[in-house]
């Protein structure tokens, strides 16, 4: 791997994971998995092993951004639940060895899917691909925080006061322009909040880019990219995954503007029927929740814009991609305007 792919020593890290991983034989190999704007991900590779090492990008971070340590707890008390994780195999907070935290999971088989038309999968499996992202997101949902060890994962109840309040400083953090489009949802979306204050373990980030599905079927075999997770409200995790039906093919891959039926796959409404079939929490989707999603999605994308122009993003593209944070906001105010 080129030094511009690594920036860390790979000696240190090979010393590190030979004493966590005795029986590692063979040389290292170390593999940069390329897209994403969120922790640099790499395949590590033994003769014996097959492993996944995440670590926070190098630079300056926003406060709670790249909570590594978040995502390797949430994923090893998940172990031991219906919800597909990776085996996670050790935590590192110790920035000597590759200059941040970082933590090494074992390496699933399968296949991850950035374009959310599924272009190139068989037609027929498409619709059944979204039904078992519906109904992983319900497993997770499902599950009682305090009874996988995350009661204290986050806070309970006021979720969206909290997070409206969270985004809005993260937008003034990040903010690289002026949007009158977030200006009017930071106004609006504080005084049309849902009574209901339903708490569940929420992956924040849930859609069909970081999921693993098998390599053969069309059923998930692993969720990952758990950074953003906390305890929150569970319609907030099935909006943000529904962002794909409000977004362009070029705005990050998604399908608003394509022939559904045509493609075999499914009209938002019948993926969150699939949702509903499945979880036990008997709510539903307004358009608050998804003019949330977007205007969080809106502000992340900010956030990679204000590190593309700092020089910390992990994506080479970041620049560009950054772009689509007045996109989102648009798709949000649209969201509102339909009512």
């Amino acid at each position: 791997m080129s030094e511009r792919d690594c920036d860390f020593d790979p000696a240190r890290l090979d010393a590190f994971l030979r004493t966590a991983l005795p029986d590692a034989s063979g040389s290292i190999r170390i593999e940069r998995i390329s897209g994403g704007q969120s922790n640099p991900t790499f395949f590590v590779t033994y003769d014996n092993q097959r492993l996944v090492v995440r670590k926070q990008p190098s630079g300056e971070l926003l406060p709670s951004a790249h909570a590594i340590d978040r995502e390797y707890r949430v994923m090893r008390a998940l172990a031991k639940t219906s919800v597909p994780v990776p085996d996670m195999v050790c935590y590192c907070d110790e920035r000597e060895i590759i200059g941040t935290p970082f933590y090494v999971m074992r390496r699933l088989e399968g296949q991850v899917f950035h374009n959310t038309a599924l272009p190139s999968v068989a037609r027929e499996q498409r619709r059944p691909m979204y039904r078992s992202l519906a109904e992983t997101l319900a497993k997770l949902h499902n599950i009682d925080p305090a009874a996988a060890g995350l009661g204290d994962y986050g806070k309970i109840g006021n979720y969206f006061v909290r997070q409206i309040a969270r985004w809005t400083k993260q937008w003034e953090l990040s903010q690289t322009h002026e949007d009158d489009n977030i200006k009017r949802l930071i106004d609006w979306l504080p005084d049309h909040i849902p009574a209901s204050d339903t708490t569940a373990i929420a992956h924040g980030d849930y859609r069909i880019g970081n999921v693993l599905f098998h390599p053969d079927e069309p059923r998930i075999v692993g969720v990952l990219d758990w950074e953003l997770s906390t305890l929150g409200h569970p319609l907030a995790d099935l909006a943000h995954s529904c962002i794909a039906w409000h977004s362009e093919p070029e705005e990050y891959g998604g399908m608003l503007g394509l022939d559904l039926a045509a493609e075999g796959l499914p009209e938002q409404a019948a993926y969150e029927a699939d949702y509903y079939a499945s979880v036990g929490h008997g709510l539903r989707m307004t358009s608050f929740h998804m003019a949330f999603a977007l205007f969080r999605f809106a502000v992340i994308f900010e956030g990679i814009a204000a590190r593309a122009r700092a020089g910390n993003a992990s994506d080479g593209d970041a620049a560009r991609t950054g772009q689509l944070s007045a996109r989102f906001a648009r798709r949000a105010v649209d969201v509102l305007d339909r009512g």
